[in-house]
């Protein structure tokens, strides 16, 4: 006992700097995390402790060799990312039912398998109820009791904490004074503001606030059916390389459940390709394969609804959808076979938008978003810190005269709003020629020439892109 706690305390130091929560990896023979619950995570030693029926197991492992061929009994564990006693049981199985036949060892003496041809045609059958072929999937109530034990909520957030996150960005401390609150509470909250203003550019980085890690299923099972949920697209393995050294030792001392794996916390991003299909589960008919919505692969991270009111779905739609899963943090799902099944909603919801809401929502709806956050034009001081920030990072000269010949000249002269987009761009274009020219220093005629490119007429704000 006492060696277990050692090896625990000589893990958390590298855990813990890279982010990552130690109790996920508490090893079963600990029996709690330290605080009176149940470990998460732990390796399961039986059919039981995995969730899973040997029938469902032997499916999967013929889907597996029906794909590959001849595996050996450690290329078979890896495939499906369960214990080799488990396998070795289920492979037991399988011979009785003569559905699979030993082909031989290695050179280290591991026995190799294949189907027989009762086997591949169980296999195929397996196949047409079920495409998915991958790890074994993690029973929906284990996934469940999971999330709400990686919640958000769990995490807090203070003042200092956001400030610091946010100490290389222009941002105005009275809307970070808004952001924190709204990301602490969990609550949605609801960004508006002109094109440009930096609505979508803040709500990427929020993500900042979102600190350590927690462990993504490679897929869920819902009565019999594996739904996809890891999504390499959007979820990102842990890489430092610290936790990675502290990892393997866990994966050996601790034994984690390889049918989990270690992400930051998702972050979602959807805009106008919105459609109200893409927040059900998607049943793709050529692989026969179920894959997780979008807020289900943001569990337990944030989901952005970008430029809302332009998506391929009337705004009422989306609304509605979201009513129940705002106000009670669960959101109800169904299969292709019609099966329906609960998920937790513990997502922070950040809807951004260049409309104000009274022109999206009604007076109901706005109540159940506990955070309306309006995003203003710069001032001139803010407008010259990003300017120079700019001038740094494009390894210019922080030339103060230009960034008053721009709110003065142009900006001024002409009407148009400070905004956080507009150094960046423009400077951007007028690099561009700079390097067309073969010319090094920026002038205020090289930033007419992109002032003239960047606006549909000069002086006329066009439709600008939101940064």
């Amino acid at each position: 006992m006492d060696s277990h706690f050692n090896t625990l305390s000589a893990m958390q130091s590298p855990l813990t700097e890279a982010g990552i929560n130690p109790e996920l990896f508490v090893s079963a023979s600990s029996g709690s995390d330290g605080h009176g619950k149940p470990p998460l995570a732990v390796r399961p030693r039986n059919l039981e402790d995995a969730g899973l029926t040997e029938l469902y197991v032997a499916d999967l492992i013929s889907k597996h060799l029906f794909e590959r061929g001849v595996l050996d009994l450690h290329e078979v564990t890896r495939c499906v990312a369960l214990p080799g006693s488990i396998v070795e049981s289920v492979f037991a199985f399988l011979r009785e039912e003569g559905r699979a036949e030993v082909r031989g060892a290695t050179p280290t003496g591991v026995l190799r398998y294949a189907l027989t041809e009762r086997g591949r045609l169980a296999a195929q059958e397996a196949l047409l109820r079920d495409g998915y072929i991958g790890p074994a999937p993690v029973p929906l109530a284990q996934y469940n009791a999971l999330v709400a034990r990686q919640a958000l909520q769990q995490q807090g957030i203070d003042r200092d904490t956001v400030h610091a996150a946010f100490s290389d960005i222009m941002i105005r401390p009275e809307v970070l004074d808004q952001l924190g609150p709204a990301m602490h509470s969990g609550r949605a909250t609801f960004i508006h503001g002109d094109p440009g203003t930096g609505k979508t550019f803040i709500a990427r980085r929020l993500a900042r606030l979102m600190a350590g890690g927690v462990l993504i299923p490679h897929a869920i099972l819902v009565a019999d059916k594996a739904v996809r949920l890891y999504d390499g697209g959007v979820h990102e393995p842990v890489d430092d390389t610290q936790a990675d050294t502290a990892l393997s030792a866990l994966y050996l001392d601790r034994g984690h459940d390889p049918r989990y794996v270690l992400c930051k916390r998702p972050v979602v991003v959807v805009g106008g390709e919105l459609t109200m299909d893409m927040l059900e589960v998607q049943y793709d008919t050529a692989t026969r394969i179920h894959h997780a919505p979008a807020q289900l692969r943001a569990n337990n991270g944030m989901l952005i609804i970008d430029d809302l009111g332009r998506q391929r779905m009337r705004t009422e739609e989306l609304f509605n959808r979201w009513i129940v899963p705002m106000e009670e943090r669960r959101d109800f799902l169904s299969l292709r076979s019609g099966q329906h099944f609960q998920v937790p909603f513990n997502v922070a919801l950040v809807f951004s938008s260049n409309k104000h809401p009274h022109e999206l929502a009604d007076q109901a709806f706005l109540r159940r978003i506990g955070y309306k956050i309006r995003f203003e034009p710069l001032t001139q001081q803010e407008y010259t810190v990003i300017w120079q920030q700019e001038c740094q990072r494009n390894d210019l000269p922080a030339n103060d005269s230009l960034a008053r010949f721009m709110i003065e000249d142009m900006h001024g002269r002409l009407g148009v709003p400070l905004l956080p987009c507009h150094p960046r761009d423009l400077i951007g274009l007028a690099m561009d020629r700079l390097r067309y020219l073969g010319q090094q220093d920026l002038t205020e005629e090289g930033l007419r020439w992109a002032w003239q490119n960047y606006f549909v007429e000069p002086g006329v704000a066009g439709e600008e892109r939101d940064s």
